[in-house]
């Protein structure tokens, strides 16, 4: 990893990764720029970790453990904010291992083939059904972690990662990750910012695209009711405008069904 953030520097390159056997605070050290999955897949609390190799299930278990009050907690923020490293959140993927959580929209699970719909709808079922189930602890704890790395000054994106068993879909779970992040405590604007801006200031492309002003691209959607009031209305989504073409998303979604799975 230090040979590659080495080499990808030196070309004016960026370096993320999703990480297990080195821990952030080492990948921070390193100079890396971004960490995949908020701080889902962060080893730095298991105990004696040894190093250069990947705990496995010790880390689920540290965040089921971890003390979010606790210094090595508020120090590994801090460092990570200290060194500029960006995290991409990516809630919407670990949404779908939690108990309790809801299936994805309706318009999405008509989007797969019966065969993945089938499969997806069975795995949630049986999570439903979890005795001492761990992912809702750690689900809301790195909710909560998300939010103190932004208070503390960190940047934080939103990503969706594809696709857990099924049920994390392009389009719709890019709309459930404004919902998710509004969800663990940010304001809509906030959400909307972190969905967008943020990851255009991380690809250096912020002067051209990330917000709407004077001077730059946009890319723009309709939505039918006030976003502000409920964050639920970024579901009713009637018009996206791409190169300033207005397309109606009811006809789009209506001619994708029963297409996602199929290769």
């Amino acid at each position: 990893l230090a040979e590659v953030i080495k080499q990808a520097h030196l070309r004016g390159h960026k370096v993320t990764a999703h990480l297990c056997s080195i821990t952030y605070r080492e990948a921070a050290e390193l100079g890396i720029d971004n960490l995949e999955h908020g701080f889902f897949a962060a080893s730095d609390f298991v105990k004696d970790k040894k190093k250069n190799e990947c705990p496995g299930r010790a880390v689920h278990q540290s965040l089921v453990d971890l003390d979010l009050e606790s210094d090595e907690v508020k120090d590994l923020i801090a460092f990570l904010v200290k060194k500029g490293v960006t995290l991409t959140s990516t809630l919407t993927v670990f949404e779908t291992f939690t108990k309790g959580r809801p299936k994805a929209y309706p318009q999405a699970l008509e989007a797969l083939i019966p065969q993945v719909r089938d499969q997806y709808e069975s795995r949630w079922e049986k999570i439903a059904k979890q005795d001492n189930a761990t992912w809702p602890i750690v689900f809301k704890k790195m909710m909560a972690m998300e939010k103190m790395f932004v208070e503390a000054g960190g940047k934080l994106m939103a990503g969706t990662d594809p696709t857990g068993y099924g049920g994390v879909i392009a389009g719709f779970s890019n709309q459930r990750v404004v919902e998710l992040l509004v969800e663990t405590g940010f304001n809509i604007e906030e959400a909307i910012k972190i969905s967008s801006l943020n990851a255009a200031h991380y690809l250096d492309r912020d002067h051209e695209i990330g917000s709407i002003i004077p001077g730059k691209r946009a890319d723009m959607v309709l939505l039918q009711g006030d976003l502000s009031k409920n964050p639920v209305v970024i579901r009713d989504m009637r018009t996206v405008f791409k190169q300033g073409i207005g397309y109606d998303t009811r006809k789009i979604i209506e001619k994708t069904k029963s297409v996602v799975g199929l290769h």
